[in-house]
């Protein structure tokens, strides 16, 4: 079982995962270089971090034909750490990000997926859209005509290539066919040499040139809880979404664990922390990648590139990668989303597009998400207490109010509840049927209690009947209306 499960996520698509990781390897190298100028530290921390995360996740992560290597997010959040303590420090709170992720994941958090909202993903994936193609934007600004031409000839190959062959992927095609033009015809164009410097040797393994004192940790620690956090909720989205569009599962927990240990190697190797890139992740999917070990060839093909092909890796014209993320950006888009933005609930639009722009503005992946994760909660609270229900007959042979609540009693529907009760009504008894209600929490236990309080304290009596097992558990445990059980009937049926 093990061995042909690993046959599935190695060996099933050899040719197309090959030729997907060298498109990847061609297209991580400008962005690793890109990174670590705005993280403030070397070339070579960038690109040493896209090999080992790459190469590492792809054997211990959960999500064939993902890619994980050093990102923008988590660029942005160790700038200041750069700035004021050094890149060792750096390597630290990686190697601790890493440890926290191993902790998540064997604290099974990469189940609290299933808390994002269907619109939050979408609203994820547009935003991150937009944000490739506008860091495409610098490239193109008052740019050299050539570029735009050489741009549009690297679209025109990427879509229409395929619809001659499928052979060899359009993205590789384009960079190899711009390259070519761009040497053979000696244009001084902008390229990948221009982006920084290269390593001039392999990486090794060395601990963090840093003390090992409580003052350390109380420096690195904030940073790497965040760094734990950004690269965790990056990482499980891309996860799903690439579930969605291979549809086959993947091991959400795993991906916790896997994306701990890369973080923790490319700390020893000298690398910055990183976590999933979507971007690439869309690349290496519409090249034919699928499986493991096409992001295990892109990793140790960056590395063999920007080490021993230097000189020639330099010569890639920087239009020939603006035309493959510009492909990555519009596929990436959820363009349907715009249509149905009349069609869905207003609720499911608001916070879709309020992802959208909070991750725009504010450049942070995670921030957009926690803003769209927050109003799908209070959009889901408000639905719930509007269900909320109660009617009620009137016995008058014996003076007896029977009340049926229907729905759920929590905190944000605990007032309403409380408020469809008559206490001053001039009857003997009130009969509270909660066979149909499901009480969630101590603030609903308490409003129950204020109900039959406030009947008593205006000489009605109070029968509470039907209640479901969960909620008689908690009624007996917290409400104080009475000594546990002694008015309540329990159906324990629902």
């Amino acid at each position: 079982m093990l061995t042909r499960s690993l046959r599935e996520e190695w060996f099933s698509n050899i040719r197309g995962d090959i030729l997907a990781g060298i498109v990847v390897a061609l297209a991580l190298i400008p962005e690793a270089l890109a990174f670590s100028i705005i993280a403030g530290v070397e070339p070579k921390v960038g690109l040493y971090a896209a090999f080992s995360i790459a190469v590492v996740a792809a054997i211990a992560g959960g999500r064939p034909g993902m890619i994980s290597a050093a990102t923008g997010a988590v660029a942005l959040l160790i700038g200041s750490l750069v700035k004021n303590h050094g890149v060792e420090y750096v390597l630290a709170a990686g190697i601790l990000a890493g440890l926290l992720l191993i902790g998540a994941g064997y604290l099974k958090l990469g189940s609290l997926m299933r808390f994002v909202s269907r619109s939050v993903i979408t609203g994820f994936v547009n935003a991150l859209a937009i944000l490739i193609f506008l860091a495409q934007l610098p490239h193109l600004v008052d740019a050299q005509p050539a570029v735009y031409a050489m741009v549009a000839g690297g679209l025109a190959i990427i879509y229409i290539l395929p619809r001659f062959t499928r052979a060899v992927p359009s993205p590789l095609v384009c960079i190899v066919v711009l390259t070519a033009i761009t040497m053979g015809m000696q244009w001084d164009l902008p390229n990948v040499g221009d982006m920084g410097a290269f390593p001039d040797e392999l990486p090794f393994f060395a601990l963090p040139a840093v003390p090992f004192s409580w003052e350390t940790l109380s420096i690195i620690f904030p940073y790497s809880v965040s760094i734990a956090l950004v690269g965790l909720l990056e990482s499980l989205m891309t996860a799903s979404i690439v579930d969605d569009y291979t549809d086959t599962p993947s091991n959400k927990n795993r991906e916790c664990r896997g994306q701990g240990c890369a973080n923790i190697v490319a700390g020893l190797l000298g690398g910055m922390p990183g976590c999933a890139m979507i971007g690439q992740t869309v690349i290496n999917l519409k090249s034919g990648g699928r499986g493991r070990l096409s992001t295990f060839v892109a990793g140790v093909l960056l590395l063999i590139l920007v080490v021993f092909l230097a000189p020639w890796v330099r010569q890639i014209p920087m239009a020939a990668l603006v035309a493959v993320m510009v492909m990555v950006s519009i596929s990436t888009f959820d363009w349907r989303s715009m249509a149905r933005l009349k069609t869905n609930p207003k609720s499911s639009s608001t916070v879709m597009l309020a992802t959208v722009a909070a991750v725009v503005a504010t450049g942070n992946l995670a921030i957009g998400v926690g803003i769209g994760v927050l109003l799908s909660a209070i959009f889901f609270t408000e639905k719930a207490r509007r269900v909320l229900a109660v009617s009620s007959t009137l016995d008058t042979a014996t003076g007896q109010r029977h009340y049926v609540v229907r729905g759920q009693v929590f905190f944000a529907s605990s007032e309403a509840l409380v408020s469809e009760f008559d206490f001053k009504e001039a009857i003997s008894s009130v009969l509270l049927d909660l066979s149909h209600a499901h009480f969630w929490d101590i603030t609903a236990i308490e409003a129950l209690d204020r109900i039959i309080h406030k009947f008593r304290r205006n000489g009605i009596a109070v029968e509470v009947t039907g209640l479901n097992r969960a909620s008689a558990t908690l009624i007996e445990k917290y409400a104080t209306h009475d000594k546990p059980g002694a008015n309540v009937a329990s159906s324990g049926s629902h």
